[in-house]
């Protein structure tokens, strides 16, 4: 399948009258198709157990570079799988796709995607540290929201809870940087991780809350149980 056939058939699935309000929320000057996200499941689904790796490796790369949304969606769902084998081509992909973040719904996506690379090979994690030091915050955000997997144990084993302190590590560099969308990773990230491990973001908060600003504070502590 070629990039061309596959945007003939995301064009199938338009609503008209969707495309403009899209684009109006997203705010980020590129074309809007304006297809449900639903639809775009449904097809990219179709399209991984139609085609071998390598191929969904190539139209991945091919509807990335259409700059066209909803191809950039259907790229990164067409890699947004736990077991690719191999994937190394899977995951040399979406890291590239990072140095063109300009938008938190397609960068999202591109980080669920992966996010099953990371746990499919945690040492990865090694170079997602680099992302920490972008002058992009959209580089510097993907570092926490690909790491997300990492909130959601509460048992970690011991190389899963030296990278969740790692992570943390980033965290609490993070909380002086005054960029909204830096504070809401470091706030969705303690959220996350407070449904499984609330002392430890007890302690954080403690230690760096005072450096962040009130919302991300708010949203940080949601879900945390009132202590007796």
């Amino acid at each position: 399948m070629t990039p061309e056939q596959a945007l003939a058939a995301l064009n199938t699935l338009i609503e008209p009258g969707r495309a403009e309000g899209m684009a109006a929320y997203h705010k980020v000057p590129r074309t809007y198709l304006g297809i449900p996200n639903p639809a775009i499941n449904d097809l990219t689904k179709e399209w991984r157990g139609q085609l071998s790796v390598d191929d969904r490796v190539s139209l991945a790369d091919g509807l990335w570079q259409t700059d066209v949304f909803e191809a950039r969606l259907a790229a990164a769902k067409l890699l947004t799988q736990a077991r690719i084998r191999p994937d190394e081509s899977s995951w040399h992909l979406i890291k590239s796709w990072v140095p063109d973040f300009d938008s938190w719904a397609i960068a999202d996506h591109a980080c669920m995607a992966g996010q099953k690379r990371l746990q499919a090979d945690p040492a990865r994690v090694d170079e997602v540290e680099s992302w920490t030091q972008s002058d992009s915050h959209w580089t510097r955000r993907a570092a926490m929201v690909i790491t997300l997997p990492w909130t959601k144990q509460n048992h970690p084993k011991p190389a899963d809870a030296a990278i969740r302190e790692r992570v943390l590590g980033w965290a609490a560099t993070y909380v002086r940087d005054e960029n909204w969308f830096i504070q809401k990773s470091v706030a969705w990230w303690l959220r996350d991780l407070s449904k499984h491990d609330a002392d430890r973001v007890r302690a954080f908060m403690a230690e760096n809350g005072k450096h962040m600003k009130p919302f991300a504070r708010r949203e940080a502590e949601k879900h945390l149980p009132r202590q007796a």
